[in-house]
């Protein structure tokens, strides 16, 4: 059991808009918060989570409250990073190591294990998409969802948490990027391949798809839940955001901004984005009213992926790509609405930071 506190790397600086940013991580190794749809906050605000590469390898690591102490919680020697999701009550961090399925104690560090998959594989080769491994957790954090790739096919695993048991509830071509619906958790929307990408699913399997793009070189993209609306957001990279009704299949644009990875805060009224190609930086915009996105940060981050600057590549299959996730910024908003925290790697290492979300 790994639960070891290390002084706070916190500092604040001013950047070019005269707004503060707080730097949360600052050792020279590679850091991360989990991912764009995933909250690095629990619902009380009482940690942060991030991953951190410090001792050579990824752990899960909290920093408590504003500014407090970081705390390492993980000694694992296969952590799949980009699995870390944390309950909403703060209680425990969820993530998958080696072949199994695990959760560890917020509050003292212990360790439990909740489910062995017994597949060699576990994921997709490559560094996006399905590949990342990225799991679901339902808002009430009775219910993981874990994709697992085995030989040809993914089969989705679905683990009550309460009971401790598990079981495969649908098998796809491709799983990724699952999430659970902030307002039913009988509802997990995930991403199928590349050419055919926006689908949802029961927690009894019935999965169905809600988008099926107009022509072979529209490339749809990163797509997650709006809150309070029932409906998902959409990248139509670059040609901006777009809008799925998931009950009546109705679709609207949302915006001709080239939104990259845009996220809604927990009202679904405002979403934060980062951009690229060119990289404008971190932007606010309503979902609610048409109006001009507002700048809001430079995060000066890599943002590696050349594919990214050309048409959609993928028609023929998959595509070898290098676009290291830990150089992306990702945004998230804070469960209040006050903060985002984003990733960049603007000092030559991966570092975790936070902006003012409000009017600056």
């Amino acid at each position: 059991m790994a639960f070891r506190h290390y002084p706070s790397e916190s500092r604040v600086f001013t950047d070019e808009t005269g707004g503060q940013v707080r730097q949360v991580t600052a050792h020279p190794s590679l850091h991360h918060h989990p991912f764009f749809f995933v909250d690095a906050w629990d619902a009380l605000m009482q940690h942060l989570v991030l991953i951190s590469h410090r001792t050579g390898l990824p752990q899960i690591f909290i920093e408590l409250g504003e500014g407090g102490d970081l705390v390492q919680l993980t000694e694992e020697p296969a952590l799949a990073e980009w699995s870390v999701i944390p309950s909403k009550d703060g209680r425990w961090i969820y993530y998958v190591a080696g072949q199994e399925g695990r959760r560890v104690s917020a509050q003292d560090g212990s360790v439990e294990t909740l489910v062995r998959f017994d597949s060699a594989e576990m994921r997709e080769t490559g560094m996006v998409g399905a590949a990342m491994g990225t799991t679901a957790l339902s808002a009430c954090g009775r219910w993981w969802a874990v994709p697992v790739k085995t030989n040809a096919i993914s089969r989705f695993w679905l683990i009550d948490t309460h009971r401790q048991s598990a079981e495969v509830f649908l098998e796809a071509p491709t799983i990724g990027h699952p999430q659970f619906c902030p307002d039913d958790d009988n509802l997990i929307l995930y991403a199928g391949p590349m050419t055919d990408r926006v689908w949802v699913t029961d927690r009894a399997g019935n999965a169905r798809r809600i988008f099926r793009r107009t022509h072979d070189k529209q490339w749809i993209t990163h797509e997650v839940w709006r809150p309070g609306h029932r409906s998902v957001l959409f990248v139509d990279w670059p040609n901006g955001l777009g809008e799925i009704d998931i009950d009546t299949g109705a679709v609207r644009a949302v915006t001709d901004f080239p939104v990259w990875h845009g996220a809604p805060d927990a009202t679904g009224s405002r979403l934060i984005c980062d951009t690229n190609f060119p990289d404008r930086g971190l932007h606010l915009l309503s979902l609610d009213r048409a109006s001009s996105p507002q700048f809001l940060h430079r995060p000066e981050a890599t943002s590696q992926g050349a594919h990214w600057a050309h048409p959609f590549p993928y028609n023929d299959g998959p595509v070898k790509v290098f676009a290291p996730q830990h150089t992306h910024p990702h945004p998230r908003f804070s469960p209040d609405g006050n903060r985002i925290v984003f990733t960049s790697d603007r000092s030559g290492m991966a570092q975790v930071y936070e902006v003012n979300a409000g009017k600056r």
